[in-house]
């Protein structure tokens, strides 16, 4: 079953925005001698230690170590993999590097025969700038092209990891990592209650991409107050949609965000109607894996952000998308084993498959994180590196926590079910600056009562 899109957060894999007090939760130990062991009895006494907790907290200037706890455990990261795929972005590509998407042309303006847009994985691509492209080919003169040739060959064919779940890839956080990405290879489904007793309506932000998708709508409008039970579950291999469940006629509307199954398809059709909007004529479009690099001659060149807001895109929201297309860029865990063994981490501290955190084949320490985040902020790129993080109580997946306190946190958060993560630079009172990394694993707990936990840890960390 597909989780329901809410907001820019992943519930599942960002993790809810707020957080609630547990039930069960330990008392907080005042600031005080030995520290490390009021750490040890916090998590003891509030029943936590039946989780896995690996914890690494080190001074980021002196490097001593101010507390650990099985720092060079593997664990699973979450999206704390995000840290070292855009480290090692960030060290190998500049802050100022661009992803460029080549155009070339057969043929003379107006009457163009062959357009061919060669995708590099730019995951910034919006229908605004297939719009911006067309008003471009107009004014130059075009009145018509032959063929539109979308060339999808950057990437390996297929653009999902075969270690990621088979809910997640229908699902807007597990969308395909393809060449041309158009919307983040994502659509949004919209459910409003009808009539009481009548189906409810469903309406796609984006037809063209909708169209992908085969419906079977045997959801209920309920009256007021029924309770939620809305469930959406895509046939195994198929693009078919079962959507099932009561909707309360008071409900004003019910987002759910879903992958596109074909991304250079729709890439192509989006692409056909702005230049049939524009009075293009197009003879006909195809999508293409055969790479071409001599094929035509330059016409034009789409430059995405610099790298430095696309990390924050990775990091600050949490996008897998972005984080992925970077994975590709680098060569794969063998192109960021390179870049961060040449900083100096260990690569026994870290095994990646995939860029974002999704997969849970991934596995990486307390240590290893630790490391990463210290070793770059003794780079020329730490300030962009540190400014594409959330930033507690204020920004991306953050903005709820740490609000009435006077601790200054960036930091990166990680969730899986069963899986919660927490690493960055902590300023404490008088100035210095922590370096830390939380995982948990193997955890009953709810993601409410783990956060909670964990951002009653940082305040203790403020303490050394």
């Amino acid at each position: 079953m597909l989780v329901k899109f809410r907001s820019i957060s992943l519930f599942l894999f960002l993790g809810l925005q707020f957080h609630f007090l547990s039930p069960a939760r330990a008392e907080v130990p005042l600031c005080g001698s030995d520290m490390g062991g009021k750490i040890d009895k916090f998590i003891q006494e509030g029943g936590l230690d039946r989780s896995s907790w690996g914890i690494l907290v080190q001074n980021l200037h002196s490097e001593e170590i101010l507390y650990s706890r099985l720092p060079q455990q593997y664990f699973l990261p979450a999206s704390n993999a995000k840290i070292l795929t855009t480290t090692a972005a960030l060290l190998k590509f500049g802050a100022y590097f661009q992803i460029t998407t080549p155009i070339y042309t057969t043929g003379n303006i107006p009457h163009l025969t062959s357009l061919r847009i060669v995708g590099r994985g730019d995951p910034s691509f919006t229908t605004a700038t297939l719009q911006d492209l067309a008003t471009e080919l107009e004014e130059r003169g075009v009145t018509r092209i032959d063929e539109l040739i979308i060339e999808d060959s950057y990437f390996p064919s297929g653009g999902i990891n075969p270690t990621w779940e088979w809910e997640d890839v229908y699902s807007y956080w597990g969308v395909s990592v393809t060449s041309l990405i158009l919307n983040e290879n994502a659509v949004t489904l919209t459910l409003f209650p009808g009539e009481l007793g009548d189906p409810v309506r469903l309406e796609w932000g984006d037809i063209i991409a909708g169209r992908q998708w085969e419906v079977e709508n045997k959801t209920v409008t309920g009256s007021e107050g029924t309770p939620y039970g809305v469930k959406i579950n895509p046939g195994f291999g198929e693009r078919v949609l079962h959507i099932t469940g009561e909707l309360g006629i008071d409900v004003e509307e019910d987002i759910w965000g879903l992958a596109v199954p074909d991304p250079a398809g729709y890439f192509l059709n989006t692409f056909h109607r702005v230049l049939l909007e524009r009075g293009i004529e197009i003879g006909s479009g195809v999508v293409t894996h055969d790479p071409r690099e001599h094929y035509g001659v330059p016409f034009l060149e789409i430059t995405s952000p610099p790298l430095s807001l696309l990390l924050q895109k990775t990091n600050t929201e949490s996008n897998n998308l972005y984080a992925e297309t970077l994975f590709q860029l680098l060569g794969g865990e063998e192109g960021v084993e390179e870049v961060l063994t040449g900083l100096g981490v260990a690569s026994d501290s870290y095994a990646l498959v995939d860029g974002s955190g999704l997969s849970r084949h991934n596995l990486l320490t307390p240590k290893g994180i630790v490391d990463t985040l210290r070793l770059i902020a003794g780079t020329q790129e730490w300030e962009v590196f540190r400014e594409s993080l959330p930033v507690a109580g204020v920004s991306g997946t953050l903005p709820n926590r740490f609000m009435n306190t006077k601790l200054f946190m960036q930091a990166k958060t990680g969730t899986l079910t069963g899986v919660s993560a927490l690493s960055g630079y902590l300023t404490i009172p008088g100035g210095e600056t922590l370096v830390f990394s939380i995982m948990v694993n193997h955890s009953p707990e709810s993601v409410r009562v783990l956060r909670r936990a964990m951002d009653d840890l940082v305040l203790l960390f403020s303490c050394f």
